[in-house]
Protein backbone atom coordinates (compact mmCIF):
# COMPACT_ATOMS: atom_id res chain seq x y z
CA UNK A 1 0.00 0.00 0.00
CA UNK A 2 1.54 3.29 -0.64
CA UNK A 3 1.76 6.57 1.34
CA UNK A 4 -1.20 7.66 0.11
CA UNK A 5 -3.39 4.83 0.46
CA UNK A 6 -2.67 5.70 4.09
CA UNK A 7 -3.55 8.69 4.34
CA UNK A 8 -7.45 7.61 3.95
CA UNK A 9 -8.86 6.51 6.93
CA UNK A 10 -12.92 5.71 6.68
CA UNK A 11 -14.21 6.82 10.16
CA UNK A 12 -12.66 10.41 8.91
CA UNK A 13 -14.87 10.65 5.92
CA UNK A 14 -18.69 11.63 4.97
CA UNK A 15 -20.66 10.59 2.14
CA UNK A 16 -22.53 13.48 0.88
CA UNK A 17 -26.02 12.48 1.10
CA UNK A 18 -28.05 10.68 -2.00
CA UNK A 19 -24.50 10.19 -3.13
CA UNK A 20 -21.45 7.91 -2.92
CA UNK A 21 -19.17 11.04 -2.91
CA UNK A 22 -17.41 11.35 0.31
CA UNK A 23 -15.28 14.38 1.70
CA UNK A 24 -13.25 15.00 5.30
CA UNK A 25 -15.75 15.20 8.11
CA UNK A 26 -16.20 18.87 9.55
CA UNK A 27 -14.04 19.83 6.10
CA UNK A 28 -16.37 22.40 4.24
CA UNK A 29 -14.30 23.03 1.13
CA UNK A 30 -14.38 19.41 0.80
CA UNK A 31 -17.74 19.58 0.86
CA UNK A 32 -18.02 22.04 -1.84
CA UNK A 33 -15.45 19.53 -3.43
CA UNK A 34 -17.74 17.03 -3.42
CA UNK A 35 -20.19 18.59 -4.35
CA UNK A 36 -19.29 19.72 -7.45
CA UNK A 37 -18.03 16.62 -8.27
CA UNK A 38 -21.53 15.75 -9.14
CA UNK A 39 -20.93 18.73 -11.99
CA UNK A 40 -21.24 15.41 -15.11
CA UNK A 41 -24.80 14.09 -13.39
CA UNK A 42 -26.59 17.57 -13.48
CA UNK A 43 -24.91 18.42 -17.30
CA UNK A 44 -25.97 14.56 -18.48
CA UNK A 45 -29.40 15.27 -16.61
CA UNK A 46 -29.22 18.84 -18.64
CA UNK A 47 -28.64 17.29 -21.87
CA UNK A 48 -31.82 15.02 -21.40
CA UNK A 49 -34.10 18.01 -21.10
CA UNK A 50 -32.68 19.74 -23.85
CA UNK A 51 -32.97 17.22 -26.30
CA UNK A 52 -36.43 16.33 -25.84
CA UNK A 53 -36.88 20.07 -25.77
CA UNK A 54 -35.04 20.82 -28.83
CA UNK A 55 -34.94 17.96 -31.07
CA UNK A 56 -31.57 19.13 -32.16
CA UNK A 57 -28.92 16.98 -34.39
CA UNK A 58 -26.22 18.89 -33.15
CA UNK A 59 -27.30 18.58 -29.48
CA UNK A 60 -27.65 15.08 -30.20
CA UNK A 61 -24.44 14.55 -31.23
CA UNK A 62 -22.70 16.10 -28.55
CA UNK A 63 -24.47 13.88 -26.26
CA UNK A 64 -24.03 11.12 -28.22
CA UNK A 65 -19.82 12.44 -28.08
CA UNK A 66 -20.19 12.68 -24.21
CA UNK A 67 -20.84 9.04 -24.15
CA UNK A 68 -18.18 7.78 -26.21
CA UNK A 69 -15.80 9.50 -24.28
CA UNK A 70 -17.42 8.14 -20.99
CA UNK A 71 -16.58 4.25 -23.19
CA UNK A 72 -13.26 5.49 -24.09
CA UNK A 73 -12.56 6.57 -20.43
CA UNK A 74 -13.88 3.49 -19.65
CA UNK A 75 -11.59 1.73 -21.52
CA UNK A 76 -8.35 2.83 -21.10
CA UNK A 77 -9.12 2.50 -17.12
CA UNK A 78 -9.00 -1.40 -17.55
CA UNK A 79 -6.26 -1.42 -19.90
CA UNK A 80 -3.94 0.90 -18.12
CA UNK A 81 -5.10 -0.62 -14.42
CA UNK A 82 -3.80 2.00 -12.42
CA UNK A 83 -5.16 2.26 -8.85
CA UNK A 84 -6.52 5.02 -7.42
CA UNK A 85 -4.39 6.74 -4.68
CA UNK A 86 -6.59 5.64 -1.77
CA UNK A 87 -8.36 2.14 -0.93
CA UNK A 88 -12.32 3.51 -0.60
CA UNK A 89 -15.59 1.46 -0.21
CA UNK A 90 -16.24 -0.52 -3.04
CA UNK A 91 -18.36 1.94 -4.72
CA UNK A 92 -16.09 3.08 -7.18
CA UNK A 93 -13.77 1.09 -9.93
CA UNK A 94 -11.02 0.80 -8.54
CA UNK A 95 -8.68 2.33 -11.11
CA UNK A 96 -7.87 5.47 -11.71
CA UNK A 97 -6.40 6.08 -14.96
CA UNK A 98 -7.41 8.27 -16.68
CA UNK A 99 -9.53 10.66 -14.32
CA UNK A 100 -13.20 10.11 -15.96
CA UNK A 101 -14.36 13.11 -14.31
CA UNK A 102 -11.41 15.73 -15.87
CA UNK A 103 -12.16 13.65 -18.94
CA UNK A 104 -15.59 14.26 -19.18
CA UNK A 105 -15.39 17.99 -18.01
CA UNK A 106 -12.77 18.75 -20.68
CA UNK A 107 -14.49 17.26 -23.19
CA UNK A 108 -17.51 19.40 -22.27
CA UNK A 109 -15.98 22.52 -22.05
CA UNK A 110 -13.65 22.12 -24.88
CA UNK A 111 -16.65 21.21 -27.34
CA UNK A 112 -18.67 23.68 -25.66
CA UNK A 113 -16.09 26.88 -26.04
CA UNK A 114 -16.10 25.70 -29.81
CA UNK A 115 -19.29 25.56 -30.34
CA UNK A 116 -20.01 28.92 -28.80
CA UNK A 117 -17.06 30.27 -30.82
CA UNK A 118 -18.41 28.38 -34.43
CA UNK A 119 -21.77 28.54 -33.64
CA UNK A 120 -22.92 31.54 -32.10
CA UNK A 121 -21.45 34.42 -34.18
CA UNK A 122 -23.79 37.06 -34.16
CA UNK A 123 -21.32 40.07 -32.37
CA UNK A 124 -23.51 41.97 -30.28
CA UNK A 125 -22.00 43.50 -27.63
CA UNK A 126 -24.66 42.03 -25.38
CA UNK A 127 -23.83 38.16 -26.97
CA UNK A 128 -20.43 38.86 -27.04
CA UNK A 129 -20.41 39.28 -23.26
CA UNK A 130 -22.87 36.14 -22.38
CA UNK A 131 -20.59 33.86 -24.56
CA UNK A 132 -17.87 35.24 -22.45
CA UNK A 133 -19.31 34.57 -19.68
CA UNK A 134 -20.24 31.55 -20.27
CA UNK A 135 -16.84 30.20 -21.49
CA UNK A 136 -15.44 31.26 -17.90
CA UNK A 137 -18.08 29.79 -16.24
CA UNK A 138 -17.07 26.19 -17.99
CA UNK A 139 -13.40 27.06 -16.80
CA UNK A 140 -13.83 27.81 -13.68
CA UNK A 141 -16.17 24.44 -12.97
CA UNK A 142 -13.79 22.38 -15.50
CA UNK A 143 -10.86 23.65 -12.86
CA UNK A 144 -12.87 22.78 -10.00
CA UNK A 145 -13.79 19.79 -10.50
CA UNK A 146 -10.68 18.11 -11.42
CA UNK A 147 -8.98 19.96 -8.34
CA UNK A 148 -11.18 18.42 -6.30
CA UNK A 149 -10.81 14.82 -7.66
CA UNK A 150 -7.19 15.16 -6.31
CA UNK A 151 -8.18 17.29 -3.23
CA UNK A 152 -10.33 14.36 -2.21
CA UNK A 153 -8.00 11.51 -2.99
CA UNK A 154 -10.10 10.30 -5.78
CA UNK A 155 -7.26 10.29 -8.21
CA UNK A 156 -3.66 11.73 -8.61
CA UNK A 157 -2.03 14.77 -10.07
CA UNK A 158 -0.68 12.59 -13.31
CA UNK A 159 -4.37 10.58 -13.11
CA UNK A 160 -6.32 14.17 -13.44
CA UNK A 161 -3.95 15.64 -15.78
CA UNK A 162 -4.15 12.61 -18.64
CA UNK A 163 -7.73 12.53 -18.09
CA UNK A 164 -7.90 16.01 -19.12
CA UNK A 165 -5.57 15.79 -22.06
CA UNK A 166 -7.49 13.36 -23.35
CA UNK A 167 -10.98 14.79 -22.80
CA UNK A 168 -9.95 18.03 -24.44
CA UNK A 169 -8.35 15.90 -27.69
CA UNK A 170 -11.45 13.77 -28.02
CA UNK A 171 -13.59 16.77 -27.40
CA UNK A 172 -11.76 18.78 -30.35
CA UNK A 173 -11.79 15.97 -32.72
CA UNK A 174 -15.29 15.06 -32.12
CA UNK A 175 -16.35 18.28 -32.84
CA UNK A 176 -14.73 18.54 -36.40
CA UNK A 177 -16.37 15.39 -37.02
CA UNK A 178 -19.70 16.85 -36.00
CA UNK A 179 -18.72 20.08 -37.52
CA UNK A 180 -16.77 19.09 -40.81
CA UNK A 181 -18.36 16.02 -41.97
CA UNK A 182 -21.72 15.28 -39.95
CA UNK A 183 -23.19 18.53 -40.43
CA UNK A 184 -22.56 19.48 -44.26
CA UNK A 185 -23.17 15.46 -45.34
CA UNK A 186 -25.03 13.57 -43.02
CA UNK A 187 -27.47 15.83 -41.07
CA UNK A 188 -29.49 16.81 -44.36
CA UNK A 189 -29.79 13.31 -44.91
CA UNK A 190 -31.20 12.48 -41.75
CA UNK A 191 -33.98 15.21 -41.03
CA UNK A 192 -35.59 13.65 -44.16
CA UNK A 193 -36.12 10.36 -42.78
CA UNK A 194 -39.59 9.36 -41.97
CA UNK A 195 -38.96 8.82 -38.45
CA UNK A 196 -37.10 12.38 -37.95
CA UNK A 197 -40.08 13.86 -38.88
CA UNK A 198 -42.59 11.83 -36.89
CA UNK A 199 -39.86 12.28 -33.67
CA UNK A 200 -39.71 16.14 -34.71
CA UNK A 201 -36.31 16.08 -35.11
CA UNK A 202 -34.13 19.17 -36.57
CA UNK A 203 -31.35 20.33 -37.77
CA UNK A 204 -30.45 24.22 -37.26
CA UNK A 205 -26.80 24.17 -38.06
CA UNK A 206 -27.15 27.10 -40.64
CA UNK A 207 -29.03 29.49 -37.54
CA UNK A 208 -26.50 31.04 -35.81
CA UNK A 209 -28.42 32.04 -32.88
CA UNK A 210 -31.55 29.44 -32.54
CA UNK A 211 -32.74 31.31 -28.90
CA UNK A 212 -33.03 34.79 -30.91
CA UNK A 213 -34.29 33.02 -34.31
CA UNK A 214 -37.19 31.07 -31.96
CA UNK A 215 -37.95 34.59 -30.16
CA UNK A 216 -38.55 36.01 -33.43
CA UNK A 217 -40.30 33.79 -35.26
CA UNK A 218 -42.91 33.19 -32.29
CA UNK A 219 -43.04 36.79 -31.92
CA UNK A 220 -44.31 37.35 -35.51
CA UNK A 221 -46.14 34.14 -35.28
CA UNK A 222 -48.43 35.65 -32.16
CA UNK A 223 -48.64 38.66 -33.97
CA UNK A 224 -50.08 37.00 -37.09
CA UNK A 225 -52.61 35.14 -35.01
CA UNK A 226 -53.32 38.24 -33.51
CA UNK A 227 -54.15 40.03 -36.78
CA UNK A 228 -56.61 36.94 -37.95
CA UNK A 229 -58.32 36.59 -34.17
CA UNK A 230 -59.30 40.65 -34.67
CA UNK A 231 -60.26 40.47 -38.11
CA UNK A 232 -62.56 37.36 -37.82
CA UNK A 233 -64.22 39.55 -34.52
Amino acid sequence: MSEDNLIYNSSEWKTLSFTYVEYPKDDAFGKFMAILALAPLWIGSAFSGVILRCRDLHTIFFFIGILLNEVLNMTLKYMIREPRPAVRNNYYVEFGMPSSHSQFMLFFTTYTILFLLKRLHHNSPLEKIVRGLVIAFCCIITALVCYGRVYLLYHTVSQVFVGACIGASFGFIWFLFVHVILTPFVFPRIVSWKISELLLIRDTSLIPNILFFEYTATRQECRARSRKNMKMQ
